[in-house]
C-alpha cells in the first residue's frame, strides 16, 4: 500500500478542537494539562468547555466546522461530553482519564507520566470514532490537500 504524500502547506492536516473538562480533581486537571501539551505539539487547539456551556456562538460554529472535536473528561461523570452534546457538538475522539487507569484523587495528585499517558493516547487515536479526522475530508478525500497544489507544495 502506498502512502499518500503529505502537503507541506499543512492544509491536509485535520483541524481539531480539544475540550478538556478541567475539573477540580487530579483527573480534571490532567485533561487541561494534556490539552495544553497537545496544542503545543500541534495536535489541535485547546478550547474552553465553560465557554461552550454558555453557548458562545463563534465557538460552537468553530467546533461544528472542525474536522474533529476531541473531548477529554476526567471521570465517568462525562461533564465535558455532556456540555458538548448539549450544544450539538459530537466528539470524534473521546477519552476518560479514569478509563486510562488513572485514579481520581486530590487536585495535585498526578505525575508527568500521567500527562504523557493522556497525550500519547490522543496521538495513538484511542477513543476515536472510525470515520473521524480523515485528512483530505474537506475535499472529499481527493488527491492533494485541496489548496490547489496537487500535493506538491
Amino acid at each position: 500500500m502506498t502512502e499518500k504524500p503529505t502537503c507541506s502547506c499543512g492544509a491536509n492536516e485535520p483541524k481539531r478542537i480539544i475540550f478538556p473538562c478541567a475539573g477540580q480533581a487530579n483527573v480534571g486537571q490532567l485533561t487541561n494539562l494534556a490539552a495544553i501539551q497537545l496544542t503545543e505539539e500541534g495536535y489541535g487547539n485547546i478550547a474552553c468547555a465553560s465557554l461552550l456551556a454558555i453557548g458562545a456562538e463563534n465557538l460552537i460554529t468553530n467546533a461544528l466546522n472542525a474536522d474533529e472535536v476531541v473531548v477529554l473528561d476526567g471521570c465517568p461523570m462525562q461533564c465535558a461530553k455532556k456540555i458538548a452534546g448539549a450544544q450539538g457538538v459530537a466528539a470524534g475522539q473521546y477519552l476518560v482519564m479514569t478509563d486510562l487507569g488513572i485514579t481520581k484523587g486530590p487536585s495535585k495528585s498526578y505525575t508527568n507520566d500521567d500527562i504523557e499517558k493522556v497525550v500519547t493516547a490522543c496521538w495513538k487515536g484511542e477513543g476515536r470514532k472510525k470515520d473521524s479526522a480523515t485528512p483530505g475530508k474537506k475535499d472529499g478525500g481527493k488527491d492533494g490537500c485541496g489548496c490547489g497544489c496537487g500535493g506538491t507544495c
